[in-house]
């Protein structure tokens, strides 16, 4: 009897500690299957203002010392009810051991306050193209796979137009930050909201699917322009936003009517990146496995060898490793169309690595701009004059 008890007793124990294992996996794949849009992924620090002035360098902001604060570059300062823009750090101005100072651009809205809690983010413009940045554009509405997808159109006078699509965390307001180069140089600009924003279609599951289904969005996007007046599309992502244009050149109908690709922090890896945003949420590690097949399991994702699914993305066949690095599901067997990758070895959420293999494998296609002490999906961020250049040179030969 004893013997009957103690084994069911451990049948119990057994029983209960999976299904608190499939619980807590299933909450740490959260981090990735439900990051909200417009706020701070997991991992980005709130800090706290501790001053506002106005002295010989203009206007600045005192902030918790930590390295966020230190990035260098140009970035949006978010609190829960404010957006400031936040310039280079001011080394040479007095402060705190505590504090660093940064030159303060402009409040665009809200006020800053000693003691408010506020976070770094790559938009650095809110709004829309009119509002923020002086631009006339069209409010435009395109039928999507689950209903219709706002978006913002900015004409110009070419017939390539760039549609810019955001990534985790962002909104269509992350495109903002190019858009003023792109029309400069007179490319139409189609920014489309995608399934889960403010406005538009609620996936029907809730999840976020790193662009595995998302980018039906972007493909209904480029239908809608080439039914509105483009011979040809560059197709531009951010973060998960790059992953749908790498799927949609591969994928869709219109494939052949993409001549550039431009992935900023692309998201080559989504277990990698559920990985890491699971553990910048201070899951243990022996917890991250369990949070990987939560999120197959909600999600249907695909598991290609250590999650790189780059090649069933990419419009090729070729693999960025060797063959132990190549899943079942490639693209066409057809040369890619010209890729800027924008991307650098401190991002800590989209492996840099994964990006510089499939750059070196493809050198006659595929151009690795590197950026260097700037988070995901932040590269203009960092240095938004050497950003562009780089842009400048890519996009010429494809005008």
């Amino acid at each position: 009897m004893r013997t009957v008890k103690a084994t069911a007793a451990a049948v119990t124990a057994a029983l209960t500690a999976a299904a608190a294992g499939i619980v807590a996996g299933r909450i740490a794949s959260d981090a990735g299957l439900k990051a909200p849009p417009g706020r701070p992924l997991p991992g980005e620090p709130r800090l706290t203002v501790h001053s506002t002035e106005t002295g010989p360098a203009g206007h600045r902001i005192a902030l918790t010392r930590d390295l966020a604060a230190l990035r260098p570059g140009t970035y949006g300062l978010t609190g829960d009810a404010s957006h400031a823009v936040v310039g280079d750090v001011l080394t040479a101005e007095p402060h705190s051991a505590d504090t660093v100072v940064r030159r303060l651009e402009r409040v665009t809205h809200g006020t800053l306050a000693p003691g408010d809690k506020v976070w770094l983010t790559p938009n650095v413009h809110v709004g829309d193209p009119k509002s923020a940045l002086g631009l006339d554009h069209t409010d435009v509405d395109i039928p999507g796979e689950l209903g219709v997808l706002p978006a913002w159109f900015v004409p110009g006078k070419r017939d390539t137009w760039v549609i810019a699509v955001h990534g985790l965390g962002t909104t269509r307001e992350h495109a903002l930050n190019i858009m003023e180069f792109l029309h400069r140089h007179r490319f139409p600009v189609l920014a489309p909201t995608l399934r889960g924003d403010a406005g538009a279609p609620r996936p029907p599951d809730g999840l976020n699917h790193f662009g595995e289904t998302e980018w039906r969005d972007l493909d209904a996007a480029m239908r809608y322009a080439l039914a509105n007046g483009a011979r040809q599309l560059v197709l531009y992502g951010w973060s998960t936003g790059a992953t749908m244009a790498l799927r949609a050149a591969a994928h869709s109908d219109l494939r052949d009517r993409v001549r550039g690709l431009v992935l900023d922090s692309p998201v080559l890896s989504w277990e990698l990146t559920l990985r890491a945003l699971a553990a910048a949420r201070h899951t243990p590690g022996v917890l991250l496995p369990l949070a990987v097949r939560a999120a197959q399991g909600r999600t249907g994702l695909p598991s290609g060898h250590y999650g790189l699914y780059a090649d069933r993305t990419v419009p090729y066949g070729g693999s960025y490793g060797g063959p132990e690095d190549r899943t079942d599901d490639t693209g066409p067997d057809r040369p890619p169309p010209p890729t800027l990758i924008l991307h650098g070895p401190d991002d800590t959420i989209a492996p840099w690595d994964l990006s510089r293999r499939l750059a070196a494998a493809h050198p006659d296609r595929i151009a690795l701009h590197t950026v260097r002490r700037a988070p995901h999906a932040a590269m203009w961020n960092a240095d938004p004059s050497a950003y562009e250049e780089a842009l400048r040179r890519f996009l010429t030969p494809l005008m």
